[in-house]
């Protein structure tokens, strides 16, 4: 697989939640995400950028994998303590997904427990990190100045996000 690109008119469609958004301050958001893993037991929870996954791992929510670039709202912050088996590290650049991009999630989440660091963009991983969990996961990104996003891993999910991967450029 190429380098996938982002188009301009995929990036408007991409502004709207791919999952059920979640209004409210980060300790209701929190409130809520704990709420639904109690009730639902989703097979894997991943969490897709710094905000969600620090605020998510400070009230207690026990992710199996974080997908993170120590950066939020474009401004560097410190890296998330987090208890991992293994770190992984890549490069992203912003607006793409790289086929090692693809590669390195998939094998993060096979394993579990794990982190991955993103030198780039973290943003469209989340396609991957739905994509590439087994059903009944659940992916959680954040939607700025919003609330969080709830994305229950579903076959027609996967059958959504392929359609969305397939409208992106490959680079040559």
């Amino acid at each position: 697989m190429k380098t996938l690109l982002l188009t301009s008119k995929l990036r408007q469609q991409l502004k709207n939640p791919l999952g059920e958004l979640i209004r409210g301050t980060t300790s209701a958001c929190n409130y809520s995400l704990e709420s639904v893993i109690q009730r639902e037991s989703p097979t894997k929870v991943i969490l897709v950028g710094d905000r969600v996954s620090r605020s998510a791992i400070q009230s207690g929510i026990r992710p199996n994998v974080i997908i993170v670039d120590n950066r939020e709202m474009r401004r560097d912050v410190r890296p998330i303590a987090f208890d991992r088996r293994r770190q992984f590290r890549l490069t992203n650049a912003q607006g793409s997904i790289s086929s090692a991009s693809w590669n390195t999630i998939h094998e993060a989440i096979a394993v579990g427990n794990s982190i991955v660091v993103v030198e780039g963009g973290e943003d469209l991983l989340t396609l991957v990190a739905i994509a590439e969990s087994p059903l009944g996961s659940l992916i959680v990104y954040g939607q700025p100045y919003e609330g969080v996003v709830l994305v229950r891993v579903s076959p027609e999910k996967k059958k959504e996000i392929a359609q969305l991967v397939k409208l992106m450029d490959e680079s040559t």
